[in-house]
Parts: structure tokens; sequence; C-alpha cells
């Protein structure tokens, strides 16, 4: 294994545990919604299917992001590798790539049927929290990781440019669920860079015009610039209907039930 994937894999996950605590900690001291769930089964649920997420990978594409990178470049795979791009310029063109493909992704996990039942998992959650960002069904993680490293392959994308990319990606999804807020004028400044708890909890709202917007992780642009960014919410933010209209109850936070929804007929 590359020395920098090895140690950067170490120091990715790191940095996400503690990204984790701080935003945990913060979300039960200072929450901007009251909670009106228990954390306890629900919990467990999001971090259980965490961890199948991550075995199931580790399982069906043990070569993962950064492995297809360390190939890419071995084998000259890629736009990068073919031009013999500077290395900033394939750092920051990876970056801003990757994240561009994620949304794409994010997209097409709502516009398409099928991709739609795998995601409704993630959206059946009745809270908005950190372990939100946990929430995910196994195959929809090894389809999104498939995808992610196509889009490696096809940018030869560097070791460092994903590394960076997954450690940061991570942070960003839990930053973006947390159960926190920005006071209006920072809101308003930081939100024309990147996605805030509030841009993307409008996405988590049971209303479907709302639900199918506001589909970025990083960069708020892309939104706007494909016209589907919804500034703000029909209802309070602070009292807005969180998850699918249709599954109000407790059924979501067992994971026998989160991981058979998808093939479920209704």
């Amino acid at each position: 294994m590359d020395r920098l994937q090895f140690n950067g894999e170490w120091l990715g996950l790191a940095v996400v545990a503690s990204a984790f605590a701080i935003l945990a900690v913060l979300e039960i001291a200072v929450p901007f919604r009251t909670a009106r769930h228990t954390r306890g089964r629900r919990w467990l649920t999001n971090l259980a299917l965490f961890a199948l997420d991550t075995a199931a990978v580790r399982l069906v594409l043990p070569l993962a992001m950064a492995g297809t990178a360390v190939v890419a470049a071995e084998r000259g795979w890629g736009l990068f590798n073919a031009v013999g791009a500077p290395g900033w310029l394939a750092l920051a063109g990876s970056l801003l790539a990757l994240d561009l493909a994620l949304w794409v992704q994010h997209l097409a996990t709502h516009r398409v049927p099928w991709l739609w039942r795998l995601h409704r998992v993630h959206h059946v959650d009745r809270a908005f929290d950190v372990t939100t960002a946990a929430r995910f069904h196994p195959v929809e993680i090894v389809l999104s990781m498939a995808w992610k490293m196509a889009v490696v392959a096809a940018l030869g994308a560097p070791v460092l440019a994903v590394v960076v990319f997954e450690a940061g990606f991570a942070v960003f999804a839990l930053w973006t669920h947390a159960n926190l807020d920005l006071p209006a004028q920072a809101e308003r400044w930081v939100r024309g860079l990147i996605v805030t708890p509030g841009m993307h909890r409008i996405h988590h709202s049971t209303r479907p015009g709302e639900t199918n917007s506001n589909y970025g992780t990083v960069l708020s642009g892309w939104d706007r610039l494909f016209g589907t960014y919804v500034g703000s919410a029909a209802d309070a933010p602070r009292t807005m209907p969180i998850g699918l209209a249709e599954f109000r109850d407790e059924r979501p936070t067992r994971l026998g039930w989160s991981l058979w929804f998808p093939f479920r007929r209704h």
C-alpha cells in the first residue's frame, strides 16, 4: 500500500472521528432544534448502518478511492496523468470535479426510482443530527464508492487529492447534518460558498419540493448553478417536519426494518 495512502487513511479516520465527537457534544450542549425523539435506539441504528456500510465497502471494493488513485498513477490512467498536469492543478481540479461528481450522484439518487428506494433509508430519519450523516443503506454506499472510483480513474486524481477529499467530504457531511445553526448574518455569508446545516436541513423536509433541492455537500454553488437551490423552507426551521411524510413513526429506528426498507412493497 502506498505510504501516503496508508497514513492518509488513518489521519482521515482521526479527523472524522474528532469532528463527529465535537459536533455531537455541541448538538447536546446548544441544539438548534429541540430533540423530539430519544437518541438511544435511533443513534444505535444509524451508527450500526455506518459500520455495515464500512464493512460492505471493504469486502466488495477493497481498492476504494485511494487505491484506485495509486493504480491510476502507476498505469498513467486518467485526464491529469495523460496531459501531465502540474501537481497543483491536478489537486485543485480533482477536488472540484469530485465535489461535482458527488452532487450529480446525489441528484441521481432522487431522480432515478430504484436509486431513490435505496436513498430513502437516509431520508426516512425523522430527526436531523450528526448521526443522520451516517445513515445510508450498504448497497447505496457500495454503488457510491464504485462511482467515485470510476471518477478518480477517469480524472487520474492524485492520491493526495483523494485523501483530502475523502476526509473533507466526510467532515462536511457531518457538519451539514448537525443540529446546529449559524447567526443569520453568518449564515448568509457562509452559505454563499459552502453548504450549511440550515441549507441542508431544507433538503430533509417532508415537503417533496424541498426534499428535491439543495443536493450539495461541500460547495453550495452547484445548486445555484443548476437551479436546484431553495433558500428557505415553507415551515419554521425549528419545527419543520423532517423525514418522509408516510413514515412518521418509530419503524426507522429499527436496524432490520431500515435494511429491508428499499425492498418493501408499498
